[in-house]
This record gives C-alpha cells, sequence and structure tokens, in this order.
C-alpha cells in the first residue's frame, strides 16, 4: 500500500449506518496500533445546534472518536462545496502527517467527490452573487430560473425551478465565465490512496429505517429544536434551512403544514433523497458494495486493505 496512510471513504445513503460504521471501525483500527479519526462530509453536521434532525453522532460518540468539520459554524453562515473542499483536504493532509488514517464519511456524492476527485470551481464574485440574489429575493426562484432557460438552457434542464441558491450561482457563474457545467467531471482521483466503501440495502429496509429515524427523531424532540434554532436564524441560513426536516418543520411552525403533515413530509422527502443518493454512488465503479446489516462490515474493511 506505500508509505502513504489510507484516505477510507464511507458513503451510502441516509439512515445506512455510516456514522456507526465508521466509530466501529476507527475503534477497530485503534485497537491495532493504527490511529484514526473521522472527517465529515454531510453538509449538515457542519451547524452547531442542529442535532437531532441530522442524527449528529452522541456526545460520547464525539468523545471516544474525534471528529472533525462537526459544529464548526452557525446555521446562518454558508459554506459553498468548494469551502467544503478545502476545509477537508486540508483535515485530511494533517491527519496523515500526523501518522492518523483518516475516515471521510458522507451521503452525498457531489461533496464526497469533490473532495477525493480533481473537481475544480468556477471563482466567485461577491458583487454578481449578491445582484442575482437580490433578484431572487425580488421576483422568486420561479422567474429567476426562467432568466437562467433563457441564458443556458441546458443549465436550468438541470436544476430545480424552486432550487434558488443553485440557480444563483448558475447566473453567477455563466457571468463570470460565459458557460456552466451541469454535469460532474471525470472520476480521478486528486488524492493519493483513496478507498471508497458504500453500504447498501434493500429498498423496504431503507424505507423503514427512515421512517422508524424520523420517528425517533420527533420522539426526541426534534420540533423544539427547530423551534429554537428558528429564534437564532435558521430561517435566514441559505443552506441550514433546506435541511431535510427543519424545511417541513418551519413549515410547520409557520402553519403551513400540521405537525403530523411536516413529519409524512420528512419522512416522504428523505426517501426521495436517499434514492438519489443510491442513484449518484451506483454511477461510480470504484465503490466497494458491503451490506448495511453486516456486522462485521468494520473487520471486512480491514482485511479489505489488509490493516
Amino acid at each position: 500500500m506505500g508509505d502513504q496512510l489510507p484516505l477510507i471513504v464511507l458513503i451510502g445513503p441516509t439512515a445506512s449506518g455510516k456514522s456507526s460504521l465508521a466509530i466501529r471501525l476507527a475503534t477497530l483500527l485503534a485497537g491495532r496500533g493504527k490511529p484514526a479519526e473521522i472527517v465529515n462530509a454531510d453538509s449538515m453536521l457542519v451547524y452547531r445546534g442542529m442535532n437531532i434532525g441530522t442524527a449528529k453522532p452522541s456526545a460520547d460518540e464525539l468523545a471516544r472518536v474525534p471528529h472533525h468539520l462537526v459544529d464548526i459554524m452557525e446555521i446562518t453562515e454558508t459554506a459553498s462545496v468548494a469551502d467544503f473542499q478545502s476545509m477537508a483536504r486540508a483535515t485530511i493532509e494533517r491527519l496523515r502527517r500526523g501518522g492518523i488514517t483518516p475516515i471521510l464519511v458522507g451521503g452525498s456524492s457531489l461533496y464526497i467527490r469533490a473532495i477525493v476527485d480533481e473537481f475544480d470551481f468556477p471563482g466567485t464574485d461577491p458583487d454578481i452573487r449578491r445582484k442575482w440574489q437580490d433578484e431572487l429575493d425580488r421576483v422568486g426562484p420561479q422567474a429567476l430560473h426562467a432568466v437562467l432557460a433563457e441564458r443556458h438552457p441546458s443549465a436550468a434542464a438541470s436544476i430545480l425551478a424552486g432550487n434558488g441558491r443553485r440557480i444563483v450561482r448558475a447566473l453567477e457563474v455563466i457571468e463570470l465565465t460565459g458557460d456552466f457545467s451541469p454535469r460532474l467531471p471525470e472520476p480521478i482521483y486528486a488524492l493519493p490512496q483513496v478507498h471508497q466503501f458504500g453500504l447498501q440495502l434493500e429498498r423496504d429496509e431503507m424505507d423503514a429505517r427512515i421512517a422508524q429515524r424520523v420517528e425517533q427523531m420527533w420522539a426526541d424532540g426534534f420540533v423544539d429544536e427547530a423551534r429554537d434554532l428558528a429564534a437564532r436564524g435558521l430561517r435566514e441560513g441559505l443552506t441550514a434551512s433546506r435541511g431535510l426536516g427543519y424545511q417541513q418543520v418551519l413549515a410547520y411552525l409557520a402553519g403551513e403544514l400540521s405537525e403530523q403533515e411536516a413529519k409524512q413530509a420528512t419522512i416522504d422527502g428523505t426517501r426521495r433523497f436517499a434514492r438519489k443518493q443510491l442513484g449518484w454512488f451506483a454511477r461510480d465503479p470504484r465503490i466497494h458494495w458491503l451490506q448495511a446489516a453486516d456486522p462485521r462490515a468494520a473487520e471486512t474493511i480491514t482485511e479489505i486493505l489488509g490493516v
């Protein structure tokens, strides 16, 4: 395997057990004299206070195995994929230099690939961004999507008409560069010794796990958490306010949905997202797939890597 420590990447849909597997794997490696720490690649786990709705590792779990890029931002702040790429790569490099094996954990193909692959981002211009953000606030996402469709039909076709943030970003990039590519670049690793492992499970099992998780979120006080975050500015957070579950509870708190409707919308939205996650990852032939229910998944990973 060479002198470079491996970068172990754990991916899979929501509720597949990525976080618990990462902790088991890090503990197993540490017991063999190979310290390992977890690097978060979930855009919602970075926010302080968003705990129940993100299934954030517990205080005990965070104490057992060091986690990086967790609880580093306020809910009103926004981190782009490019920001996340920079932070994660710097963390991975620092851990490797210190003799620690990094375990990167996430459910978004975009974030994972931005971190491990050759993935360059167009620059940004605050004035251009502000201009289009102001236009979004003035006319709404549907009308701004029509503007994007006039300027770049293929870009508009790749972005949902309700996704104001992505519409603004596309218009900014088009104004800066004259073009916009809705496709991800070819999968070529930018980092050495990357080993990706994915957790797979049957759709019925995935749907059942998601429903169970959402029911547990409500039982654990998710509505109160979202209410407290709303008082701290959650609605103003461009990224945090769109988190699955939080968006639906904010609609409930605004009187737009009943509580039961918000809960069911969270279940339905999470199931749709999980199917998208599986679709994204299925297109990457570099992933070694494991059964989510396999109690020996951590041992299997170490056997494959020879560590």
